[in-house]
């Protein structure tokens, strides 16, 4: 198939990701960034880059006219729950209003085909696991509610206009490429912070909160590499450009694992010891998220190549010891 994709936020970690398997894959990409929070040692050569923002209608057009694309995808969110929480006018301009002037001006420009970079925070604090599609959403955070919001409007627009659009709701991404890992400032994720306590003797890493109703106290969650959500975004494209359908799918592995199995498998992986203590519960963190992946499979085929949580810490270790500083190394 031919695809001619443009690509917001592809200097970020996932969209960066999703932008090589494209290429791989023989795509032609564009990339637009804005390299508030992205890097853009992260971009593949290979890939036309435009510094911008991805509501700009006029660089929009241009790049659309330009290049001949034929769909898009749309990884420029803001995505911090705290931060969302204390400034939500931030996440809502960002994340949906901008988010409606970039969705409006690629229906315009016959760009028909649209894939959303979305989250499990959609889905709050769910009753029962695994957590599957049919799920009521009910984000308890401007974060979530701001993906929830345009998932939404990407509804309206299919009834509205010839416009096509994929959904796809992550849990946890982590995991890195040969030159792609995670270089967030500040950095939220437990895995890249594992790992860099691990490469300074002096750090302690920070567990939050060891009295949540799990098997060893600490928060249970999903992880899925980002080459596996790369090679979902690229089925799931396929799928709807094929089909003029749209679809929704969460995306996991299926197995949860707590921050404590975490750290004792990130200590296997590095071989040492790794310094931690408990710590007060972070607000709004549910004590277990785990996705459903079983339609995607289904419909598409698609599995995560990465199905071992020692597969993934190492990649990202590697990333880690060659990048020590991030992309500034």
């Amino acid at each position: 198939m031919n695809f001619s994709v443009l690509i917001s936020g592809g200097a970020g970690y996932i969209g960066s990701a999703t932008v090589k398997y494209f290429l791989d894959k023989g795509a032609s990409v564009v990339v637009i960034d804005n390299l508030v929070t992205g890097h853009i040692e992260a971009i593949d050569k290979r890939a036309i880059f435009y510094e911008g923002d991805f509501s700009d209608k006029n660089l929009i057009e241009l790049i659309i006219k330009r290049h001949n694309i034929n769909s898009a995808m749309h990884f420029s969110a803001f995505a911090l729950v705290g931060e969302s929480v204390e400034n939500p006018a931030k996440y809502y301009e960002n994340n949906v209003a901008k988010t409606i002037i970039f969705l409006e001006t690629l229906a315009k420009n016959n760009v028909k085909y649209f894939i959303f970079s979305s989250t499990a925070a959609t889905f709050g604090i769910p009753d029962r696991m695994p957590i599957d599609e049919t799920f009521e959403r009910k984000p308890i955070n401007p974060y979530g509610r701001s993906k929830l919001m345009v998932e939404e409007i990407l509804k309206d627009f299919a009834n509205a206009y010839d416009f096509h659009y994929g959904i796809l709701r992550y849990f946890n991404a982590c995991g890195a490429l040969d030159d792609i890992g995670e270089d967030h400032n500040p950095e939220t994720h437990i895995i890249p912070n594992i790992i860099k306590t691990a490469l300074d003797e002096n750090k302690v890493f920070k567990i939050f909160g060891n009295d949540y109703p799990t098997k060893d106290g600490t928060c249970v969650r999903d992880y899925i590499h980002i080459k596996d959500l790369a090679s979902a975004h690229y089925l799931t494209l396929e799928y709807i450009m094929k089909n003029n359908k749209s679809e929704d799918f969460n995306l996991g592995n299926g197995k949860g694992f707590s921050n404590l199995e975490i750290l004792h498998a990130a200590e296997k992986v590095i071989g040492q010891k790794i310094n931690y203590e408990f710590t007060n519960r972070r607000p709004g963190d549910p004590p277990v998220l785990i996705a459903s992946s079983k339609k995607i499979n289904n419909l598409l085929g698609w599995k995560p190549e990465f199905d071992s949580i020692e597969k993934i810490i190492e990649s990202a270790y590697k990333w880690h010891k060659k990048y020590p500083e991030g992309y500034k190394k």
